[in-house]
């Protein structure tokens, strides 16, 4: 709507001084046609204009609103054909015609042609709006003259009649398992969030995702789902709660159905517009899109990262590596946490704007955004990318021919060089040993490399379940606790290579009592020494916060070896490490009265030592709940 009340402006100014035609019959035809374009009806006044050249071919003003309507249709050949007749007709012409002679130009791909016309332009005009804009657009003709050479692979498949209808789609955000989807669809300019699951590799009949957050009074759009699904942030326009124009909100998903959402708050939003959320992996770093003072361009791509006490920081802009003097929108950060999707009309691409992708260094600076190539981006706008957690296929909106309706929901392959980080996820289900019941728990995931935390969340208090994302090299504790019972310990290393497929488990936790056991699979030790590893310190300290929990609980802790070598050396070794352990509860500060400690050597084996993986198993700490 605002690009066609712009061109209604530039074309009734040309109308304000035109030429009047002394063929009375194209000039009545020339009246006609601008009280169409007043009401924005661009194909009668497209097709009124053709007569009025045919009965006045030397009717310049004429050939100028053809041109703009064409234009305003995306007839950019046809346009072209019409600003080149103006021209020829009296070279003496306002600079933005030779500037939107030149934009269709670049719109046919004679960049050549577009580059020489833009220059013309500066030339002719050094103060207007379009002066910043025309000089962007030198840069893009030189990176499309180059990278239209080189075309990458596009096929884009509708998602099909289950996701898309009569009416728009768009917005796509999908879960780290690629089972649900969550989008946009307006109907009768209402805007609600709609699902559809994946079964048997197509996408079920859509349906409304929840009355707590759908409403008629208000549109709800631009959102974005955490990798678990368990969390959904949103934009919400004009509503009594808002800070600003449009604010950001959220709503947490229980059981079956979603929570009451809520305005996330200052500093997050602003008396300015906040809008299209993106959550990092682990739920703890917000993206989104603001236009408050302090940036960069109109539009910026912002970041707010919550604190243990459950604050937003205070809002980071992301910098000039990201943001440009132009504008950027629809960011998405995938579940590798280091490869960041988003539109921009400020760096060199296509025109308009173009999807780009930028990756964050080890020091947790993004590089230099990346043209994601051709014909992905063209002359059109491109927003809006998400990609799937295996990296292979993103999804889009677009208004392509042969779609159910206005704009469809899309899936396309993403090129190789633009595919993020691998990563793995687990996902599984916790239950009580004994009853085999679902049990709301702490599921907690850290990288053991960097002692950063990638996941902390509760399973879904109904089902019990859980989903956990983990990028591919990287060696991870797994730790599930619930009140009352003996807590899970996992150690899963990620090579690179050798993950052909996401873990899914059921974990089984008891509950506290004498006799119970844990195996600890995150206490680390050099071949035959016993001294403790630096990856040992987190497992350590949640054995420590559980005896801090349960102040009743006394325990021994065991070592065990596998069989290889001297019986004797193995118990010894294996009593050494026991007794690591132990030292180290002891600094911090767990009465010796509540521990013991002992070695078995390769006594009590729990796998076959027969082979590496069973060998492996058995080199283990463990600890028994001696009294309670």
């Amino acid at each position: 709507m605002r690009f066609c009340l712009f061109l209604f402006l530039s074309l009734f100014s040309f109308n304000t001084f035109a030429q009047v035609s002394g063929n009375k019959k194209a000039q009545n035809f020339f009246e006609k046609a601008n009280l169409f374009i007043q009401k924005q009806d661009y194909t009668s006044a497209e097709q009124v204009l053709k007569s009025v050249v045919e009965a006045d071919p030397l009717f310049q003003n004429a050939y100028i609103l053809l041109a703009g309507v064409c234009k305003a249709q995306k007839e950019y050949q046809d346009a072209r054909t019409a600003y080149e007749k103006a021209i020829l007709i009296n070279k003496a012409v306002a600079p933005e015609i030779i500037y939107n002679l030149a934009e269709t130009e670049f719109a046919t791909q004679d960049y050549l042609k577009a580059k020489q016309h833009f220059s013309d332009f500066l030339m002719l005009d050094s103060s207007s709006d379009r002066v910043r804009r025309a000089k962007k657009y030198l840069l893009d003709c030189d990176f499309a003259t180059i990278a239209i050479k080189k075309p990458v692979k596009y096929s884009p498949i509708n998602l099909g009649e289950g996701v898309n209808t009569n009416d728009a789609e768009y917005f796509p955000a999908i879960t780290a398992d690629g089972e649900t989807l969550v989008f946009t669809r307006q109907i009768n300019g209402n805007e609600d969030f709609w699902t559809s699951q994946l079964k048997n590799n197509s996408w079920s009949i859509a349906t409304p995702l929840s009355s707590k957050i759908n409403t008629t009074k208000y549109n709800e759009g631009a959102q974005t789902i955490s990798p678990d699904g368990k969390y959904l942030f949103f934009t919400g326009c004009n509503r009594p709660d808002g800070l600003g124009r449009c604010d950001i909100y959220v709503s947490h998903r229980e059981g079956k159905d979603w929570g009451e959402p809520y305005n996330v708050g200052q500093p997050v939003n602003s008396e300015f517009w906040e809008s299209q959320p993106a959550i990092s992996p682990d739920g703890r770093t917000l993206y989104f899109i603001s236009n408050r003072p302090g940036g960069y361009g109109g539009y910026d791509i912002w970041k707010s990262t919550i604190t243990d006490d459950a604050k937003w920081e205070p809002a980071i802009n992301l910098g000039p590596e990201i943001n440009t003097v132009f504008d950027e929108n629809t960011p998405f950060l995938h579940v590798d946490g280091k490869t960041l999707y988003f539109s921009s009309n400020g760096w060199p691409g296509f025109g308009n704007k173009d999807i780009y992708y930028s990756r964050m260094d080890n020091e947790g600076k993004w590089q230099k955004p990346i043209n994601i190539g051709y014909p992905i981006n063209s002359f059109e706008d491109e927003s809006g990318l998400v990609v799937s957690a295996n990296g292979n296929s993103g999804l889009f909106s677009s208004n392509l021919k042969g779609g159910y309706g206005m704009q469809d929901i899309y899936s396309f392959g993403i090129p190789e060089i633009a595919k993020p980080l691998k990563v793995s996820y687990v996902k599984g289900i916790v239950r009580d040993l004994d009853t085999k019941k679902t049990i709301e728990s702490n599921v907690q995931v850290v990288d053991l490399k960097t002692n950063k935390t990638v996941f902390d969340d509760y399973t879904d208090p109904e089902t019990g379940q859980f989903l956990a994302v983990m990028p591919v090299g990287g060696n991870y504790l797994f730790n599930v606790n619930a009140e009352g019972y003996m807590f899970y310990s996992e150690n899963f290393e990620l090579k690179a290579g050798n993950i052909n497929k996401p873990y899914q488990i059921e974990v089984y936790i008891e509950k506290i009592k004498q006799g119970g056991n844990v195996t600890l699979r995150n206490i680390f030790f050099d071949t035959n020494k016993f001294n403790l590893l630096p990856a040992s310190i987190h497992e350590l300290d949640l054995l420590i916060d559980f005896l801090h929990q349960n102040e009743k609980v006394q325990i021994e802790i065991q070592g065990h070896t596998d069989n290889i070598g001297d019986d004797k050396l193995n118990e010894k070794l294996s009593f050494n490490r026991a007794n690591a352990v132990y030292e180290y509860l002891i600094k911090k500060s767990i009465d010796a009265k509540r521990l013991t400690f002992k070695g078995f050597g390769a006594s009590k084996p729990i796998a076959n030592n027969k082979t590496e993986s069973g060998r492996k198993n058995n080199r283990r700490t463990s600890f028994v709940i001696t009294k309670i």
